[in-house]
């Protein structure tokens, strides 16, 4: 085994201090831990939504290597490699397998049909096939989503209000990424009083002619959904809509803080840890199938506002008064 792959699997309380002591739990009969299965796109160290589950178990009394044993696979940003680790951690036994991402549970519902898992994924699991329906997930897998489609609307609302002239909004997703946002804004647009100009991305590649799309069609602001490819692009569609004088509409408060103009969306800290929540859940019997697919009930607004007089904007005080988070 390579040293960095012996690092991702390592994880513990070396790797997250943070967690600190916690109570032992009960283990399972025969003295053994009960072992936890994470399948994660980057690595332990670098992936936040990671470092938030752990947070969520310690906090539950399930601290990696004293009262649980977590294996981690890590594709270190090479997907490629997930269908291989999901197969390691299949051959581990796990007691479940925690999966982030849409992308990473679709091999791991597919690699462990007979295992429970418990996922994160912004993509719509119904679509997907992970679930058969959110309130009865009825397989072998449940978790939380942090799709809502009428978010779609929301923001393009907030992005006019913010920017009252903007008129020609590029759309911008990735089509693997099974999600309702471009019918639902569509919907909104005419409403809104703007029109949108959807721009499919159909990977890595299709980014640079994607924005060069949005500027051949005189877009005056860019909305982009949040997706794995496109959150791991964030920099790249931030700098070339501020380099345009572009607002630029994101998912959440990680695009805010890139130098988006602003985001509205759920706190994805707050939904992994109600992922992590349905851990201890499985591990003391309850079933995968009877438990709802959880979405977002509440959302923040992020604001930049250098990034908005940079555009020479003035947000409204109402506007900013509404905002969870105003950056400076």
């Amino acid at each position: 085994m390579r040293r960095r792959e012996f690092i991702a699997c390592l994880g513990g309380a070396a790797a997250y201090p943070w967690l600190g002591p916690q109570p032992l739990l009960a283990q399972q009969a025969g003295g053994t831990k009960p072992r936890l299965g994470m399948l994660i796109h980057s690595t332990p160290q670098t992936d936040p939504n990671t470092a938030s589950v752990l947070r969520r178990l310690g906090e539950l009394g399930y601290v990696n290597g004293e009262t649980i044993d977590i294996q981690f696979r890590a594709a270190e940003g090479r997907p490629e490699r997930l269908p291989g680790l999901a197969a390691e951690l299949v051959a581990l036994k796990p007691n479940l397998i925690f999966s982030l991402g849409g992308d990473v549970t679709a091999v791991a519902v597919k690699a462990a049909p007979d295992f429970p898992i418990v996922f994160v994924s912004s993509a719509d699991p119904v679509q997907l096939g992970f679930v058969a329906s959110f309130a009865r997930p009825g397989g072998h897998a449940t978790g939380v989503t942090l799709l809502m489609d009428e978010l779609a609307s929301k923001r393009l609302e907030l992005l006019k209000e913010a920017a009252p002239r903007v008129s020609r909004v590029a759309f911008l997703w990735y089509t693997d990424h099974i999600d309702n946002e471009l019918q639902q804004a569509k919907q909104a647009a005419a409403r809104v009083g703007v029109k949108l100009v959807p721009l499919p991305v159909r990977g890595p590649t299709d980014i640079d002619s994607a924005l060069a799309a949005a500027t051949d069609a005189q877009a005056d602001a860019l909305y982009v959904v949040a997706s794995r490819l496109t959150v791991l692009n964030i920099d790249r569609f931030a700098k070339f809509a501020n380099r345009n004088q572009l607002p630029l509409a994101g998912g959440w408060g990680a695009w805010v803080e890139r130098g988006a103009l602003l985001s509205y969306g759920p706190s994805v800290d707050e939904m992994v840890r109600l992922a992590a929540d349905y851990v201890p859940r499985i591990l003391k019997g309850a079933k995968p199938a009877e438990l709802p697919v959880q979405q977002p009930t509440r959302f923040e607004l992020h604001v930049n506002l250098k990034t908005a007089r940079a555009l020479g904007l003035t947000i409204p005080e109402s506007f900013l008064l509404r905002a969870d988070k105003v950056i400076e």
